[in-house]
């Protein structure tokens, strides 16, 4: 199944199986031992997996470091594979789109499908922000008279 995987554009260093925390040591080929210059922010992990376990469960240092490492691989599998795709098209930004064609290109279509259906809904969000913020451009418009009466204790079908 690995000879479906295009690894390209990944370095290929071998890191020594010692996972201590301690050693921030740095190679004499410029590889950092521990790696976690590049991991995602521990506590952004800490968080998600908290929000997706019951509100007494306890989640070891040991386990957030762990999917720490995965997810920061998975990013850096899905990432790598849609910047590949970006030097292929002589493109320097990575997108939306970017991202939902590598994870199928990648065997991940389920992956894909969600990511695609959150990011149509952002843009549709995203074109509706503009489009209040835009004014008399075909947003829609608020009379926000009637409500400020009421902020100052009057009533608005009392007009004297």
């Amino acid at each position: 199944m690995s000879e479906d995987f295009n690894f390209t554009g990944f370095a290929q260093h071998e890191q020594p199986q010692n996972h201590s925390r301690a050693s921030d040591s740095t190679s004499s080929d410029g590889y950092s031992g521990s790696g976690q210059d590049n991991l995602l922010p521990i506590a952004n992990v800490g968080r998600i997996m908290k929000d997706a376990l019951p509100p007494q469960a306890k989640i070891s240092k040991r386990a957030k470091e762990t999917i720490q490492e995965c997810a920061t691989e998975f990013v850096g599998f899905v990432t790598g594979e849609a910047s590949e795709r970006c030097r292929r098209e002589r493109r320097k930004t990575i997108n939306g789109d970017d991202i939902c064609h590598a994870m199928r290109s990648l065997g991940l279509d389920h992956y894909a499908d969600a990511m695609r259906r959150y990011l149509q809904r952002y843009r549709e969000s995203e074109e509706l922000a503009a489009a209040l913020n835009s004014g008399s451009a075909g947003g829609i418009q608020i009379d926000v008279r009637a409500e400020l009466s009421i902020f100052r204790g009057h009533n608005p079908q009392d007009r004297n």
